[in-house]
């Protein structure tokens, strides 16, 4: 019998190692969401007490900047070792910062409280870390919807852990610990919880395992040159490929010998200058990227300062419950139909949500910035806010994932993760000087403005040839 040396190696089904690192995800997201959200629902609360009122804004930028900054470390580990070691590494580090805070508040040391709070935002940098573990192994037909789920399960969290904070708070006070300090001793055992799931059950590695897949893709086409010389050759290539994408862990797939092959970056060595160049040269990555950052700016901007607008309008005796409900309904629109969100990444196409995320962003920042004292208006400019970030951060976050090599992609990412932490950061500090020095409709018109290099990356024709997909 005839045998087609064309035909492709044989790929491993990939479908159950998805459908459970799934499944783990989905269920660690909602762990760690209650460990970051229970922390930071009390967080200013504490900081102020520990540190003042003036300094409670920037205890909490702590956090924010922490999480992007060791989303670098993080996903070096990851280059090198896969995305289990690398996500309990990070629930680890915010396992540290909840304990470093709890010091804190015993002991009164302010700058132990802003070292907790840096190392905090490990939780979130995990947390994000997640939403690019769940495409690894993802059919480019279901990246979006896939990527969504992940982030869809941060709501449960985010819903139930201000429900845990009193419970919290009341339990440790039995244990001499101060008021506010409970909630982040919660944080520490959620955070060590997740990362002994994940080191315990992630196996196979989702990254791993992609890049094996890919290697056996690269050394199919390998083996069938090689036939006219090596017949045998070819066999045991075909045969040590499957072997290799089959196992979880097992040496990488070795093209057979006088094949010429194009040489795969050192997963171990790629940082984030090479993830630059990487995305430098590839214009979906660069819209993936900018997609994700001005999103997230622009919702930053908008979200922190809207409860400042409400206390113009009411009362103290009102406005904590109206700041409430705003921020709840605006949290709504974040995370409750990223499904649906990314069920349109995959029908539409990434750039078409990307710009409906943008045209959601403008109507936001027109129906909050004109709504005046209407409360019932500035929530439906909130709501439209959420939606408008979902569309940019399902639809980028895919964009970004499918457009690099694997061998770099959690640099990419992380450096992705990096740009926008630090662009929040920003954010939330300039809108309180423009807040203050022209108002918000002022504030929200600029953030509107701030869309159009995103508008105009996403409406730019794409090179021919441009590599903008892997493979």
């Amino acid at each position: 019998m005839a045998t087609d040396l064309t035909a492709p190696v044989a790929a491993p089904d990939v479908v159950p190692i998805q459908r459970r690192t799934l499944r783990l995800l989905f269920g660690t997201q909602i762990i760690g969401g209650i460990g970051v959200t229970i922390g930071i629902s009390v967080g200013a609360l504490l900081a102020a007490r520990v540190a003042g009122t003036a300094l409670a804004g920037v205890a909490q930028s702590a956090s924010v900047v922490g999480g992007a900054l060791l989303a670098v470390p993080v996903t070096r580990v990851m280059n090198g070792h896969g995305r289990r070691p690398g996500l309990a590494i990070a629930y680890l580090a915010g396992a540290v910062g909840a304990v470093l805070v709890v010091l804190a508040t015993v002991t009164h040391v302010v700058p132990l409280l802003f070292l907790g709070m840096l190392f905090f935002g490990g939780g979130t940098a995990a947390n994000l870390q997640a939403r690019y573990a769940a495409v690894d192994l993802a059919e480019p037909a279901r990246r979006g919807r896939q990527l969504s789920l992940i982030v869809w399960a941060t709501t449960i969290g985010a819903v139930a852990a201000p429900n845990f904070a009193a419970l919290a708070d009341h339990t440790t006070s039995g244990w001499g610990l101060p008021p506010l300090a409970g909630p982040f001793a919660f944080s520490a055992v959620a955070f060590v919880l997740a990362a002994g799931v994940l080191l315990v059950l992630l196996r196979p590695d989702p990254l791993l395992t992609a890049r094996r897949l890919a290697a056996a893709r690269a050394a199919a086409p390998a083996a069938v040159e090689a036939a006219a010389v090596a017949p045998a050759a070819v066999a045991s290539a075909t045969r040590d490929a499957g072997a290799g994408v089959e196992a979880a862990a097992g040496p990488e797939v070795t093209p057979p010998a006088g094949a010429v092959t194009a040489p795969a970056p050192p997963a171990r060595r790629a940082g984030m200058r090479a993830a630059w160049q990487v995305v430098r040269g590839r214009p979906a990555a660069r819209l993936g990227i900018a997609a994700v950052a001005v999103g997230h700016t622009v919702m930053v901007a908008v979200m922190s300062m809207t409860p400042v607008r409400l206390g113009e309008s009411h009362g103290d005796a009102d406005v904590l419950r109206v700041v409430g409900i705003v921020l709840s309904l605006h949290i709504a629109g974040m995370y409750a139909l990223s499904p649906v969100v990314g069920w349109l990444t995959d029908r539409l196409g990434r750039r078409a949500v990307i710009l409906t995320g943008v045209a959601l962003l403008l109507a936001a920042c027109a129906v909050a910035g004109t709504a005046g004292h209407h409360t019932p208006r500035l929530s439906a400019g909130l709501v439209l806010l959420g939606l408008g970030w979902s569309g940019t951060m399902v639809a980028g976050s895919t964009l970004l994932s499918e457009s690099v090599p694997t061998a770099v992609r959690p640099s990419v990412q992380g450096f992705s993760d990096l740009t926008m932490g630090l662009a929040g950061a920003a954010a939330a500090a300039v809108s309180g000087f423009v807040m203050r020095a022209a108002g918000y409709p002022v504030l929200t018109l600029l953030a509107a403005v701030a869309t159009v290099p995103l508008v105009a990356l996403a409406l730019r024709p794409v090179p021919a040839g441009a590599p903008d997909e892997e493979g």
